[in-house]
């Protein structure tokens, strides 16, 4: 590193390159591995999703079902997330991790050849992303608590953001490999590809170094539970930002279960159109994450995930009622910067606030809110736009948002102070 010396001697290093700040959680070898490893399977989750959101609505033409395989997929994590976080605590991480791994990878190859063999119907496909969700259950709360223990705690904020990053240069590049495979090769070779991809996690898992070794514990799970639950409760801060949690996905992710809605019946295209809309959300979903990133462990990071809130239920708003493709393509990427800071700045503060022998249980906790979210506002919103219409919902779910925003920037300021 460059430094210069000032006319009184002293030397001074030169500040670290942005690049440097960026990415420096990568200097680990071992959040190296998992972050590969991880990117890679979510490449794959993504170009199953697209086509599994494709191939139901082809089958059915049912925005219910839609939304069906959404709550299916996530009301397990909902239900199970809390033991899993107990476990997380007790058995080794990664152990329960490549079982996770495990379950997936038999899910996606079995809806390969259901597909494959032209026997699938609805009732499969629902029922395996019952069992992913299951296996996401537990492989969720172990891996939140795992990635922070692989780096510096002065680094945390940091890795999980890049961790981010990860997860949407997956939305990014799986959806547009989706659009393509679906249009040339269909719906089979997207759920084998996944298959595949859980191989890259499973070596990365099997090549770590890093061991969380629990404490025997002494008293029962449930007692562990609520030793877990009471240590949210008494961080005031905490309780808010797992409801902020839940607000967040409950009324946000709903824009994503019905994009093929829009595709189909307001923008008249096919699935090339449905892959170009999720690549672009990507995109704004990795500069958002950079942009985070980028300010490392930098103060104000509730009051900056509260604005970007409110940025957030803006741009659903405004995708809702818009009839034009592109100002949709160009809403999404506001929508994924918007979504992607406010997940990273509130995980990373739900990260420094609770301590590694709670990690586990306090992860699951915030892992049910925030991915409960997703299928409770799914079946909500699976109820309510057959009544009313998906864009009449959407708009609603986006000022609702707003209004929360507002509540914890204004009066509540419990988070705009952290």
């Amino acid at each position: 590193m460059p430094t210069e010396v000032d006319a009184t001697g002293p030397t001074i290093t030169a500040a670290p390159s942005v690049l440097t700040r960026v990415f420096k959680a990568f200097s680990y070898r071992d959040f190296r591995l998992m972050w590969f490893g991880a990117c890679l399977s979510s490449i794959g989750t993504w170009m199953q999703i697209v086509a599994q959101s494709w191939l139901i609505y082809r089958l059915s033409h049912s925005a219910f079902l839609l939304a069906l395989d959404q709550f299916l997929g996530g009301i397990p994590i909902f239900l199970f997330s809390l033991i899993g976080g107990v476990v997380a605590d007790r058995v080794e991480r990664r152990r329960i991790l490549l079982a996770s791994q495990y379950v997936q990878l038999a899910c996606a190859a079995l809806l390969a050849i259901l597909v494959g063999t032209g026997v699938v119907r609805i009732w499969h496909i629902l029922s395996l992303s019952f069992v992913a969700g299951f296996a996401q259950a537990f492989g969720g709360p172990a891996y939140q608590a795992l990635i922070p223990t692989l780096v510096d705690r002065e680094d945390m904020p940091n890795a999980i953001a890049l961790n981010s990053i990860q997860f949407n240069m997956a939305v990014t590049v799986g959806p547009a490999l989706a659009g393509q495979a679906l249009a040339r090769i269909g719906e089979t070779w997207c759920f084998g590809l996944n298959a595949a991809s859980f191989i890259a996690p499973i070596i990365a898992l099997l090549l770590i170094s890093n061991r969380f070794l629990p404490k025997p514990a002494k008293e029962s799970i449930f007692t562990s539970l609520k030793l877990g639950i009471g240590f949210i409760r008494r961080q005031e801060s905490m309780t808010a930002l797992i409801v902020l949690a839940f607000c967040m996905t409950g009324l946000s992710m709903p824009l994503r279960t019905y994009i093929p809605l829009y595709v189909n019946d307001i923008f008249h295209a096919g699935p090339r159109i449905y892959g170009d809309l999720l690549s672009l959300m990507g995109v704004g979903s990795i500069c958002g994450s950079l942009a985070i990133a980028s300010l490392g462990n930098a103060a104000g990071k509730g009051r900056r995930a509260l604005l970007m809130l409110l940025c957030l239920g803006a741009t659903i708003s405004v995708f809702a009622i818009s009839r034009s493709l592109v100002i949709s393509l160009a809403v999404l990427v506001l929508f994924g910067f918007s979504l992607m800071a406010v997940f990273a700045s509130v995980s990373s503060l739900v990260q420094l606030i609770t301590t590694d022998e709670m990690r586990g249980r306090v992860m699951s906790v915030y892992n049910c809110a925030f991915r409960g979210g997703m299928p409770l506002g799914n079946l909500m919103s699976g109820w309510m736009v057959p009544l009313l219409s998906a864009p009449v919902v959407l708009t609603v779910n986006g000022l609702v948002l707003i209004a929360v925003s507002l509540y914890f920037l204004l009066v509540h300021r419990r988070i705009a102070s952290l």
